[in-house]
């Protein structure tokens, strides 16, 4: 019986993707050229055994939707920042990045990354003020009886939905280029907000990878670590570049419940070709109409607040160096990763020679 709980861990981690997938329409990417994301990192999981598997990640998606300001703008983000992790994985310097910078800028960037979701989650909600504050109060609610993510997702997401439809009526038309079941070529742009996001959102899958894949891969109990970081961070990286192109979603590494299974690669691999049905289908398009962007602001708030910012802000305010991790903090939240990211750099370095490095 593996194979049902392998399904059925698949199908889970399905549930939490789906509500992020709709997040991704509501910031006008294309669906349909997404589904090959997922058959490529299938395929590259099945080929090398991998356990970690890439889908739809919110943190990236709503990084990507604040410092873009179109969707040429957002694809551009995604290709520039696929670039600069291609370069990663293939050298193998995603693990010195870390080493060079210290775990406790990494913890205080990936803080501010929390306190960025929770202030998204908040505008959302300000924006759409009974579907957002909905999907927050019902967010808070379950997640204190469970302490489960899935069910957070799916049923702040789904209660705020309905009572966007049953209210408000709410329908929305997707734009064309969104549902379409073909590819529609989009020309990269560069600007100064297209290499801010970039950068960006380089920064934030390096904490990303190490951070959820490293955490997948613990969730084996598999001694040593199964997790391949260059793997992971190449594998996105190929997958994002392509699709960008294609006006197309980024999938990243998330935590996957998939680790927890009996073959944990067998159902990383089917959460993947389940997700990738679900988008040739156009399943997705179909249920995006009714699901208001501000029904992810629970889910964001509750991410960002409870769970990246406590446990990555106690690494960066312990030990040596607190003070560059705090302002790295700081300035992610305020600004961007990047920013963030490289103040922390600097001040690693310059504080010592002015005796602040404490």
């Amino acid at each position: 019986m593996h194979w049902l709980t392998d399904l059925l861990s698949a199908i889970g981690v399905v549930l939490n993707g789906i509500p992020q997938g709709i997040m991704a329409m509501s910031l006008g990417f294309a669906i349909f050229p997404t589904m090959f994301s997922f058959i490529f990192a299938s395929a590259v999981n099945g080929a090398f055994g991998a356990v970690a598997p890439l889908s739809f990640q919110a943190e990236s998606l709503a990084l990507t939707g604040k410092l873009g300001r179109s969707l040429p703008e957002r694809t551009s983000i995604i290709f520039g920042g696929s670039v600069i992790m291609l370069v990663i994985g293939l050298t193998g310097t995603l693990t010195k990045i870390v080493d060079v910078l210290g775990n406790g800028i990494m913890a205080g960037m990936m803080a501010g990354v929390g306190i960025m979701l929770a202030k998204i989650a908040l505008s959302l909600a300000k924006d759409q003020q009974l579907t957002g504050w909905i999907s927050i109060a019902l967010a808070v609610i379950i997640y204190l009886i469970t302490k489960d993510l899935v069910w957070t997702i799916t049923i702040s997401v789904v209660g705020s939905s309905l009572a966007a439809v049953g209210i408000q009526h709410y329908h929305a038309d997707l734009p064309e280029h969104v549902t379409a079941r073909r590819f529609i070529f989009t020309k990269p742009t560069v600007n100064v907000r297209v290499v801010r996001g970039a950068l960006s959102l380089a920064c934030l899958n390096i904490g990303a990878n190490i951070s959820y894949g490293l955490i997948t891969g613990q969730m084996t109990g598999i001694k040593p670590n199964p997790v391949n970081l260059n793997l992971l961070t190449g594998t996105q990286a190929i997958a994002d570049m392509g699709t960008s192109l294609l006006g197309g979603a980024p999938v990243e590494a998330i935590i996957s419940a998939t680790a927890s299974a009996p073959e944990p690669v067998v159902a990383g691999i089917m959460m993947m070709l389940i997700m990738a049905v679900i988008l040739a289908f156009g399943w997705l398009a179909k249920l995006g109409k009714f699901v208001p962007s501000a029904s992810i602001a629970g889910f964001l708030l509750i991410l960002g607040v409870v769970v990246i910012f406590p446990e990555n802000a106690a690494i960066a305010l312990h030990g040596t160096g607190t003070t560059a991790a705090a302002i790295t903090l700081v300035i992610t939240a305020i600004v961007d990763p990047f920013t963030g990211l490289l103040t922390g750099a600097i001040l690693k370095f310059v504080l010592p020679l002015l005796g602040l490095g404490v």
